[in-house]
């Protein structure tokens, strides 16, 4: 029985790190609010980052998983990396002016 936790664990032992860091990146802008008040995040801030990190996250380990080309897998991973910047940029200050963008 305790060497299949273990191969549990090795095979997923990326899919582990993805969501441990997500909570970690969170304490970021909680420990912020508590020394200055230019950083003021709500609740749903941090719900809609969490979302928003968690599924990019899991979209990488997808892509790993699935796609067996290294060529694709690069290709794949900068366009979702690029596609993510941009909508946190949007969703943080609003760059492209759309309704989803902050302040």
């Amino acid at each position: 029985m305790e060497k299949s936790k273990k191969f549990i664990f090795k095979q997923n032992k990326r899919l582990i790190c993805i969501v441990l860091t997500v909570p970690i990146l969170l304490l970021i802008p909680l420990i912020a609010m508590l020394f200055t008040d230019e950083v003021k995040w709500t609740l749903f801030d941090f719900i809609v980052t969490a979302i928003l990190l968690l599924s990019v996250g899991l979209t990488f380990e997808f892509i790993m998983r699935k796609v067996k080309s290294n060529k694709f897998r690069i290709a794949i991973c900068v366009t979702l990396f690029l596609v993510f910047l941009v909508l946190w940029a949007e969703l943080s200050v609003g760059i492209f002016g759309t309704p989803f963008g902050g302040h």
